[in-house]
């Protein structure tokens, strides 16, 4: 049998080799002579480069897997973006006009043009929404607003996850994963629809992608047990996240310098002081780089709670061990010692302790 695996390894590139695409392109507005570019927009590498002759141009090459591309047209901005494997392709339209671009003869991209059909004015409406909301002071939950996000946040994810059953083994349905993957920040459903996809597909360059956001995703996720750390606090002493077992504590990812984590203070500052007889705590986690600053706004900002910090700025060893890249940033880990929240800010703070402790 392993003679049988090593001639496969053997023959496996000549077989390669052989399978190649072809780009046919039949459109009107193309410059004589003028180059036409293939580039493979994962790689960033050129693939294939043509010439102009009489509004016709031939590229051929091969891929390793179907993947997304960019076709340059003529020496000016014209493009349009094709997802291909080693396929036998024609394009017709007219060059200064994308959309009247017709591409024929790849299943691939036939899925992809699908996924914009479906996705394109689903998140439109969804973006447009965001920005009211954002653009709107004092909307509360049950807010028609409010409510209008959470039914086209709805809409969105049931088309996900019927785009993905449909798609399982073409590439496109791992691409249109990654794309949203900062929609929703549940890594349990991301695991879920990635484990749906065929095995090619999980395999191919999209969905090795997914499994390394998967596998950074669960580092810190909701439900899953907060990774222990020990650093050393304000006087020198060295404070573990085990110590804390038992309590509500909230690891607050921030620093001195940073504006928007010193106008989080005092959201952090009123739930510490409400619920701190309730079982809770905070534990500041500092991405300082000298110890006067941090301890200065220590003070100024009244945090009378637990503080850390090693004083290495972003190479925090706690902020790279949770993957932390920007900040303020805060987990809530529970009495098990598990993640039961992350980035609550403001007034949403304050609801999960309610919903946790109580407000009476």
């Amino acid at each position: 049998m392993k003679y049988v695996y090593l001639l496969l390894l053997l023959w496996a590139p000549a077989a390669m080799a052989q399978q190649e695409f072809e780009i046919t392109g039949t459109l009107t507005g193309l410059p004589e002579n003028g180059p036409v570019v293939l580039v493979d927009l994962q790689q960033e590498d050129t693939v294939a480069t043509g010439t102009v002759s009489n509004g016709r141009f031939v590229l051929k090459g091969s891929v390793q897997e179907p993947g997304l591309f960019n076709l340059f047209l003529g020496a000016g901005n014209a493009r349009s973006v094709l997802f291909i494997g080693n396929d036998k392709v024609t394009i017709t339209g007219a060059a200064d006009n994308p959309q009247s671009i017709e591409v024929k003869g790849s299943a691939v991209h036939n899925d992809f043009v699908e996924l914009q059909t479906i996705f394109n004015p689903l998140m439109q409406k969804l973006i447009a929404t965001s920005q009211r909301l954002q653009a709107t002071p004092g909307v509360k939950e049950g807010d028609s607003l409010q409510v209008a996000y959470r039914n086209q946040f709805d809409d969105v994810t049931a088309a996900i996850d019927r785009f993905v059953d449909n798609k399982k083994k073409s590439p496109v349905g791992a691409f249109l994963l990654v794309i949203t993957r900062e929609l929703d920040q549940d890594i349990t459903q991301l695991e879920a629809r990635f484990a749906r996809l065929d095995a090619s597909v999980q395999k191919s360059f999209f969905g090795k992608v997914l499994q390394e956001q998967i596998s950074k995703g669960k580092i810190g996720a909701i439900g899953t047990e907060a990774l222990d750390f020990t650093q050393n606090d304000t006087t020198g002493k060295p404070v573990s996240l085990a110590s804390f077992r038992g309590k509500y504590v909230l690891v607050d990812f921030w620093a001195s310098w940073c504006k928007p984590c010193r106008m989080e203070n005092p959201n952090v500052v009123s739930a510490y002081h409400k619920f701190k007889n309730k079982n809770f705590t905070v534990l500041g986690v500092s991405l300082d780089r000298a110890r006067e600053p941090w301890l200065e706004a220590i003070r100024e900002d009244k945090l009378a709670w637990t503080h850390v910090s090693d004083l290495r700025f972003w190479q925090n060893e706690v902020a790279r061990k949770y993957n932390i890249e920007s900040i303020p940033q805060n987990f809530l880990i529970g009495p098990d010692g598990k993640i039961v929240g992350k980035n609550l800010r403001g007034p949403a703070l304050e609801a999960k302790l309610c919903e946790l402790l109580g407000c009476d």
